[in-house]
């Protein structure tokens, strides 16, 4: 069971018998309840985990060491404390602005993503594995415990998934420190470009990192072009292929993430709706003209 605001604010030492301190909600997620906590002029985030966040693929643990690792060197917000056994963060608070996705977009803005997630693409290894291809299966074996229904395609999105994984294995990736989940409510910016919620980070295909932030901003292959040219400093058709493939995975990855949220969570939010937008991307990028070409060129 969850922590209160109050049960975890009395859970820090520093703040236990503090009487100067004030709490207000802050809005946007769809997993977790996040507080603004002020204490003495002092600003901090507080975040409570939703409910059996574990079925979605979190390991709190690896989180809160990942979220050390990137606020020590500016990249995230600082880590100011642990609430164990539970893994609550306590985050210092940053005055910035989120960016539209549209700002975000433009091409010096693509540049500075790109050079903030090849910093972090360049820390050291985590004992943590991620790969888009496992989330689907483990998620529809999940969601399939909790009776949810699945769209009749189902099948075929797997059959297709399952080529474009053999088709990338032959060309096989160094495995990065990745987010895996920059979706545009997880950036910030105060003159620096801060990256949030490192709650699926793990070892994988940076290639994933950057795929999963352009569908996320919904980059057309302009913005693409800017996004690999800045990352690599060039645009090879191994790499464009790889890209345009994992958008579509990561579309997929996002209506299996739903469909569990549709079995566990108590959140007042149209998780059905939302697999569903997705579950049509999938399906629309995986029927689309370029699919078997970019199978063929991602070799």
């Amino acid at each position: 069971m969850s922590l209160t605001i109050e049960e975890a604010i009395a859970r820090v030492p520093q703040w236990a018998n503090e009487k100067d301190l004030k709490t207000s909600p802050l809005t946007g997620g769809i997993t977790n309840e996040n507080f603004r906590v002020e204490v003495k002029g002092d600003v901090f985030v507080l975040r409570i985990p939703g409910a059996d966040t574990e079925l979605l693929g979190i390991d709190r643990a690896v989180e809160c060491a990942v979220s050390q690792m990137v606020g020590e060197v500016g990249i995230g917000p600082e880590v100011f404390y642990v609430i164990e056994p539970e893994g609550y963060l306590v985050t210092s608070f940053i005055e910035g602005q989120l960016p539209l996705p549209e700002v975000l977009g433009k091409k010096e803005n693509i540049c500075r993503v790109a050079k903030a997630v090849r910093r972090f693409h360049e820390m050291g290894a985590i004992p943590e594995n991620f790969s888009p291809f496992r989330v689907v299966e483990n998620s529809a074996e999940i969601a399939h415990g909790f009776k949810v229904e699945f769209p009749d395609n189902f099948g075929w999105l797997v059959e297709q998934m399952k080529v474009a994984e053999e088709a990338l294995k032959k060309n096989p990736f160094t495995p990065k420190l990745c987010h895996n989940d920059l979706l545009n409510a997880n950036f910030l910016d105060d003159g620096e470009i801060r990256i949030l919620d490192w709650e699926y980070a793990g070892m994988g295909d940076p290639l994933f990192d950057l795929a999963n932030f352009s569908v996320h901003h919904e980059f057309n292959d302009e913005q693409d072009q800017w996004l690999l040219e800045a990352y690599f400093g060039e645009i090879s058709d191994a790499n464009w292929a790889r890209l345009k493939i994992l958008k579509i995975i990561s579309d997929f990855r996002e209506a299996m993430w739903a469909m569990v949220q549709i079995g566990i969570s108590k959140l007042d939010f149209d998780f059905r709706d939302y697999a569903n937008t997705y579950f049509s991307r999938t399906e629309k990028g995986m029927n689309g003209d370029n699919w078997d070409k970019w199978l063929r060129d991602s070799l």
